[in-house]
């Protein structure tokens, strides 16, 4: 199986822990002797309900969660959290504080606008092009919440340490950076992250919410569109996403048991992304896009001399059996994302590819 792999630098959807997709595929005939695959077993099933525990017990461990937190596992993907969020927490006279560092967090002020929310962007990096994390944001005391974007895969950008907001929580889309590193979850009223960048597939997207956060909900909201319907639930209203749940709870079973956890995965990340970056500054050929200050360990984006050479470069890395290079079609570029499951090996092979590619071109 591994023979016929490629280094899979996707965005998203993207690459899974080895270990994970072998498990997947020993026991996707007969799962755990239920003689039906686990994309057959019943939702409402003992063997399913093992499955969505576990991975909330696992989530909980990895991340420190006390009895406040509820586990939450969704679809419609971070996206449709983009709506939610305003919806559920921001009835008439309540506003929120929001933070825009690029493409997603910018998203996700346009849904609380549509749905005329009172919000306020208190910082923003347009002004240069989304390549840093805004510093020193006055955030409105009396909001409900403020909203951030952890990562931005776009970019190339994330947060190295999370804003004093004063008390008031702190809601965060974490999709791309999700299970990367250890949390103060005490600062979180709310975060969210679609599955398919660093924990999983397509088609779910996990929330942890706080105690205090259900009790802004408002009333009459639809079923599917109000998080107490999923509390009260334990996410399965109607018929979860299982495949991505059961995924998802591999992931997390290899990342507490084989990676040591997220302080292990912390400095595995740290080290993958310090070759690829000191590589990148050591070179007059390739030019990293974020401020330093800003980079993300999650996506690492960088340009060429040109466009031409950038399109080669693609193309050949790809013969090269390296995919997923290609920077994002709104910006350009190129981009590596060396998620969780991306390999130090991986990493030096892409270098090893990049100091040919110059070598031939520069």
């Amino acid at each position: 199986m591994s023979s016929q792999r490629i280094y899979n630098f996707n965005a998203g959807p993207a690459a899974l822990p080895l270990p994970v997709l072998e498990e997947i595929q020993e026991s996707f005939l007969n799962f755990r002797k239920s003689g039906m695959s686990i994309i057959e077993v019943s939702h409402r099933s003992k063997w399913f309900d093992d499955v969505i525990n576990d991975a909330v017990d696992r989530t909980k461990r990895l991340l420190g969660l006390d009895e406040r937190y509820h586990v939450l596992f969704l679809q419609g993907g971070a996206s449709l959290q983009f709506a939610m969020i305003p919806m559920n927490f921001l009835a008439t006279g309540r506003t929120a504080d929001y933070v825009d560092t690029g493409t997603w967090s910018t998203k996700a002020i346009k849904e609380a606008g549509i749905q005329k929310k009172e919000i306020a962007v208190v910082a923003s990096s347009k002004d240069r092009d989304f390549c840093y994390i805004p510093e020193d944001i006055k955030f409105n005391p009396g909001a409900s919440y403020v909203h951030i974007t952890s990562n931005n895969t776009i970019k190339g950008t994330q947060w190295q340490s999370f804003p004093d907001t004063g008390g008031v929580p702190l809601v965060a889309d974490m999709s791309s950076d999700f299970m990367s590193r250890p949390l103060d979850v005490e600062k979180f009223g709310l975060i969210y992250a679609g599955a398919q960048k660093n924990i999983g597939p397509a088609g779910v997207c996990m929330v942890i919410i706080r105690d205090d956060m259900i009790k802004l909900i408002g009333d009459g909201l639809p079923s599917m569109l109000d998080y107490n319907t999923f509390v009260n639930k334990n996410s399965m209203y109607n018929t979860p996403p299982c495949f991505g749940v059961y995924t998802i709870d591999l992931v997390l079973k290899w990342l507490e048991e084989d990676m040591g956890g997220l302080s292990g995965m912390e400095s595995f990340n740290v080290k993958k992304a310090a070759i690829l970056y000191s590589f990148i500054e050591g070179s007059d050929f390739y030019r990293a896009t974020a401020d330093e200050g800003s980079r993300s360990l999650m996506n690492v984006t960088f340009r060429l001399p040109s466009e031409d050479l950038e399109a080669a470069f693609v193309a050949k890395a790809i013969e090269n059996g390296m995919g997923g290079l290609k920077g994002h079609r709104s910006v350009g570029g190129c981009r590596a994302s060396i998620y969780n499951p991306a390999t130090i090996e991986g990493v030096e092979a892409l270098v090893a590819f990049m100091k040919e590619f110059e070598a031939k071109n520069g």
